[in-house]
This record gives structure tokens, sequence and C-alpha cells, in this order.
């Protein structure tokens, strides 16, 4: 990326709010007009347009798994670390005051009926335990992982990894919606649960751990299947 820090941080910040704002907008604005699909593919389709936009600047990683785990296997530089992380973070904030100002124009709407939020027990929407939600945590972040470091390798097919990824979002969406609400990020649960406050901030524990599992996880399956460059 012949890019400056600046700019690559600044990448991460416009591109997690968007990222926020477009995906957890269609729950909170239009979910019970698309539905879990509709929600699903606008989640993916933002990360597939973003690649493809703010990718040739800071790599589009919009997530602090995946920073972590790109630098891991020495994709980015481990100076860049703490900088995408906050751009990240503070992007999602800021897409979440953005949607929630627009979301409160509309009567009916109140903050304690839903706002894309994360959550497992009687949080989840499916009301799933807790280790079933860390389990499909894991699972769901590590596949997303795998499938980035897949991207990444010198031999996969130029201009498709924006494709491939944004559809494993979306697949990932449709499995995992009616049990965590679909984290797999952590910057975007962040980002809506520092506007409601409350159990959301409370639940966020369990995301953050299993997000740190699952680069673990990801990292062994991706070494033991595929080759090195």
């Amino acid at each position: 990326m012949n890019t400056n820090p600046f700019q690559r941080y600044l990448a991460e910040f416009f591109g997690t709010l968007l990222l926020v704002l477009f995906g957890c907008g269609s729950a909170v604005l239009a979910g019970s007009a698309i539905g879990f699909l509709g929600v699903s593919f606008t989640f993916g389709i933002t990360l597939l347009f973003l690649i493809y936009s703010i990718g040739p600047v800071s790599g589009c990683h919009l997530n602090p798994a995946v920073t972590l785990c790109l630098a891991i296997v020495n994709k980015i530089p481990k100076i860049d670390v703490p900088g995408y992380l906050i751009a990240q973070c503070v992007g999602a904030v800021i897409g979440g005051y953005i949607l929630y100002i627009i979301a409160v124009g509309a009567p009916e709407f109140a903050l304690t009926k839903g706002f894309a939020l994360n959550g497992f027990g009687e949080h989840s929407p499916g009301k799933y335990g807790m280790i079933a939600c860390f389990v499909t945590e894991v699972v769901m972040t590590s596949v997303l992982l795998y499938v980035i470091l897949a991207s990444t390798k010198s031999y996969y097919a130029k201009g498709f990894a924006g494709l491939s990824i944004g559809l494993t979002l979306v697949a990932i969406h449709l499995v995992s919606i009616p049990v965590t609400n679909t984290s797999v990020n952590f910057a975007r649960s962040f980002g809506v649960a520092l506007v409601h406050g409350g159990w959301a901030m409370q639940q966020l524990w369990l995301f953050a751990a299993a997000h740190l599992l699952a680069i673990v996880v990801a990292l062994i399956i991706y070494a033991v299947t595929h080759p090195k460059d």
C-alpha cells in the first residue's frame, strides 16, 4: 500500500463508519421489510464495495480481528495496528450515533426495542445460551478470517477477493443472525453497544474473547491447508 499512515487510518475510520451505518442501519431502519436475508446481503454488499474502494488505501480491514490476524502473518506493519484499531472503533461509534440520529426521527422508534445489538441469553434474537453464542462467534469469525487470509495469497485470482469476502459475510449473517445478531467484528458490536449502553456493553466481553480465539483457529487451519508462497 503506497499510502501514508494518516490516509490508512482515515480510510479505516470512514469504512467502518459506513459498514455500521449501512449494515446495522438496514436492520434498524428496514429490518421489518427486508428481513434477515436483506440485512445479510446489505452487510456483504457494503463490505464488497468498500473493499474495492478503500482496499487500495488501507486494505479495508474494518475489523480488529482482521487487523490483528494480518499483522501476525506480516501482511501489515505492526506499528499500524494501534492506529487501525482506534480508527475502526471510533468510526463504528460515529456510525452508530449517525444511525441513532436518523432512527429517532421515526415516532415509533425506541432504543429499547433494538438497535442491531449483539447479545446472548435473553438478548439473543433466538434466546440462544452463552455457550452457543460463543461457539457461533468463534466459528463464524474463523471462517471470515480464513477466507481473508486465503484471498491475500499471491496465487489467488486477482480482483476477486472482494467478491469472495463479501459473499462470505452474507453467508455468515444468514446462519448467525438468529443466534447473536452476527458480530464477527468487535468494532461493529462496540459502535452500536456504546450508543445503547446497559446490557449491550456488559456482554461485549464474549465477542472480544470469541474473536481473539477465532484468530488462533483461523491461523492454524490456514497454516495447515495453504502452502507458503
